[in-house]
């Protein structure tokens, strides 16, 4: 007997198989492998596209002369006093739903959902935009304590705070537009002399002392986003705030972004709506200064990515860089309020 035939290894007979099996044997299949192949390269391009089309941070803008627009006048100091303000607060909320990609915070498919960047930058102008209107309607448009709310301010002030995530049933982008629509009401009603803006030292010190937690918040948590403790507040580092998790850097980064983007724009409009009361008490030049600071936190940055380089080392620390700013921005704002307590 001749001996037995031997035969191939199954591993080697199971790979050539397998080989075998996935490649094409027909010009019509190797065709639709390649258009398969072109179709999810040409999607993801164009999904990459509209990334970095939705994901750019919007422009400032000028308050007065978006004000003077909207009142339809050639010098801004024909406007009642408050027509800058609500103005600023109109087109702050504008921008969040007429931007590029419109609110992207409550996305459910993509691209938007796959983007986190712009959505926290949203959320953090949101917010801003939050505790202006609640110092509208609480203070500012009222000439005391147990004087009566005004009630288109009173209806404009809770949309506003609805749910930043909720895409439908209803979405949080019908919630903001029907508050714009009620601040629109409240800003026409100023130019009739119908509504009150009182721009008193104690109405702007109630404000100030928001945004003062505000950006001491802030900094806390970007330089917990470096991972520096000698930046942190006594408080914050007694609490053990640990160095944010990687993943969550640029949310912070973006959020911060956010809130002093759409500050900027309130306390330019405060810087003309309340320029008699701050000249009065010599607090100009400590208001322009936390809106300098503010400014040059919203400069460029040339990295697709955040970097947070640790001290004289190779890349730049962006969280730091931000901090700083934002902290000294706090400490202009601590100044102001307490000149304006001083009377």
């Amino acid at each position: 007997m001749s001996a037995p035939e031997q035969t191939e290894r199954p591993s080697a007979s199971l790979g050539s198989r397998i080989k075998s099996a996935l490649a094409p044997k027909t010009k019509t299949e190797k065709r639709l492998v390649w258009v398969i192949g072109a179709s999810v390269a040409m999607i993801a391009l164009i999904t990459f596209a509209i990334s970095w089309y939705w994901g750019r941070e919007p422009e400032k803008f000028d308050v007065l002369e978006v004000a003077a627009r909207a009142g339809n006048v050639k010098n801004p100091k024909e406007l009642p006093l408050g027509y800058t303000y609500t103005t600023a607060l109109i087109e702050i909320g504008n921008t969040l739903l007429n931007k590029p990609g419109g609110l992207l915070v409550n996305d459910v498919f993509p691209p938007g959902v796959l983007m986190d960047n712009i959505p926290s930058w949203e959320y953090g102008a949101l917010i801003a935009l939050r505790d202006a209107t609640t110092a509208l309607r609480n203070h500012i448009s009222r000439a005391q304590t147990q004087s009566q709310e005004d009630p288109d301010l009173a209806r404009a002030e809770p949309f506003f705070y609805f749910d930043h995530k909720s895409w439908q049933l209803p979405s949080s982008e019908s919630e903001y537009q029907k508050g714009i629509e009620a601040l629109e009401r409240y800003r026409a009603r100023l130019l009739k002399r119908e509504a009150n803006f009182y721009s008193r030292a104690d109405n702007l010190r109630q404000y100030l002392e928001v945004l003062e937690k505000r950006l001491g918040d802030l900094s806390n948590r970007l330089s917990a986003s470096a991972g520096d403790t000698q930046q942190m507040g006594t408080e914050t580092r007694r609490a053990g705030i640990s160095k944010t998790p990687w993943l969550l850097i640029d949310d912070v980064f973006f959020e911060a972004r956010g809130y002093t983007w759409a500050a900027m724009h309130v306390l330019k409009a405060i810087e003309f709506d309340f320029r008699d009361i701050l000249g009065n008490k010599t607090a100009l030049v400590s208001l322009e200064q936390v809106i300098h600071e503010l400014e040059d936190g919203q400069a460029p940055f040339l990295s697709p990515v955040i970097l947070n380089g640790g001290g004289f080392g190779l890349f730049a620390n962006y969280s730091l860089t931000l901090a700083n700013y934002i902290a000294r921005a706090n400490a202009a704002t601590i100044d102001l309020r307490s000149l304006l307590q001083q009377g």
